[in-house]
């Protein structure tokens, strides 16, 4: 956190020599724990399709998202189909 320039106080994530590459990821890691304290945790999900590892930020309307995208919950629902057609 910094007051400099008679500013109010706001914060840096980053030292200002840093390379953009290192600055986009310290700010992009702020952001998300920003977000995170923000929402509680309650917006953060983990696929619900077993073969995919990949965590997402919900920002749906209502909050109940499951999967990570749209491909993962077809395949899924295409897989719960054939099961039930068996």
């Amino acid at each position: 956190m910094t007051t400099h320039d008679d500013l109010r106080p706001h914060l840096h994530f980053a030292p200002d020599g840093q390379d953009v590459q290192s600055r986009v990821k310290a700010v992009t890691a702020g952001a998300l724990a920003i977000f995170t304290m923000e929402a509680e945790g309650e917006r953060l999900g983990a696929c619900a399709l077993d073969s995919c590892r990949t965590a997402f930020v919900d920002t749906s309307r209502s909050g109940r998202r499951a999967y990570c995208c749209a491909r993962c919950a077809n395949t899924d629902a295409v897989r719960r189909h054939r099961m039930k057609r068996r």
